[in-house]
């Protein structure tokens, strides 16, 4: 990334300092974490697992006998993964899915033994939202099964989402004397206050038709479609160049927060900084040429050059 596009984004991205307390009930805490593990420290596991292929790191949320819930081996997994596909260089988009019938089945209700020391997290779930939220490639969401609680939140928090029209979503803490407290920061924002105040309040698993019909994901399709779907969404997605794309995210992040001028102001040298980058000089030149800019994947290639 160019020196002056770099500072740019990098304004933005530095962590939030959250300091919520750590819920009784679960062993994940939700609060961000002080101290996190550098991306390359991951230890073996198989409650999540991760492969890179053509520019897409996968990360399977792998514990379908407990319903992928978001214990501290799986929640400490992903955000592992999730720093690994952001240090390495060759992957371009990241790819969130799962195996079993639920995707995530939100915290872990599951009753802890006594005299069992409790293992220190090394990631949260709050740093989990965080990462997807701030990441500058481009988080895709596979949904593959039913979401409740966290799983909600997860589902919401992927730039793109792709579910199966089988699934079942619902915000069901106030069932169990709780609130959607940590996931509400990610779903509030995407949904009308009519739409939220049904499914937050009434706590009814809903169909994922419904779902995506009031935005907190984008697309509902029958399972046996799903996997086209995905790959069609990632390849339309790994046509934008690598840096063209983290701009974007950080413009839907930032830009609705901001006053008119504070946006105008912060845009408009962002925007010169682009258009001045060897990213865009190769973009308009492979438009112009009619042909694939280099970035692109040889297997997603066109040969047309279109946009």
């Amino acid at each position: 990334v160019p020196t002056n596009v770099a500072r740019l984004l990098m304004r933005s991205l530095a962590p939030r300092v959250l300091t919520s307390a750590r819920r009784s009930l679960v062993d994940v805490s939700f609060a961000r974490s002080s101290s996190r593990p550098s991306p390359n420290t991951a230890p073996p596991t198989s409650a999540a697992l991760y492969t890179v292929n053509e520019g897409v790191a996968r990360i399977t949320l792998n514990q379908p006998e407990n319903k992928n819930v978001l214990s501290i081996e799986l929640v400490d997994a992903v955000g592992d993964f999730l720093a690994m596909a952001q240090a390495d260089p060759s992957v371009r988009a990241i790819l969130l899915t799962n195996e079993g019938n639920t995707f995530c089945a939100g915290a872990d209700l599951r009753p802890k033994l006594n005299n069992t020391p409790t293992k220190q997290p090394r990631h949260s779930l709050v740093d989990i939202l965080s990462d997807i939220i701030e990441s500058p490639k481009p988080v895709i969401g596979q949904v593959a099964g039913h979401c409740t609680g966290g799983g909600v939140g997860l589902a919401a928090a992927v730039d793109l989402s792709i579910v199966s029209d089988d699934s079942l979503f619902g915000f069901t803490e106030v069932r169990l004397g709780v609130c959607p407290a940590v996931i509400s920061v990610v779903c509030l924002p995407k949904l009308r206050r009519a739409d939220a105040n049904e499914l937050l309040l009434t706590g009814e698993r809903v169909p994922a038709h419904r779902v995506a019909e009031v935005g907190l994901v984008n697309y509902a399709v029958p399972r046996a479609e799903l996997d086209a779907k995905v790959d069609e969404v990632i390849g339309k997605v790994l046509r934008g160049g690598p840096n063209a794309l983290a701009a974007t995210k950080q413009l839907l992040l930032k830009i609705p927060q901001m006053r008119r001028d504070e946006a105008f102001e912060w845009t408009a040298p962002l925007s010169l900084s682009l258009f001045k980058s060897a990213e865009a000089n190769e973009g308009i030149a492979a438009f112009k040429e009619r042909r694939d800019a280099s970035w692109v994947p040889p297997s997603r290639r066109m040969g047309t050059g279109r946009a």
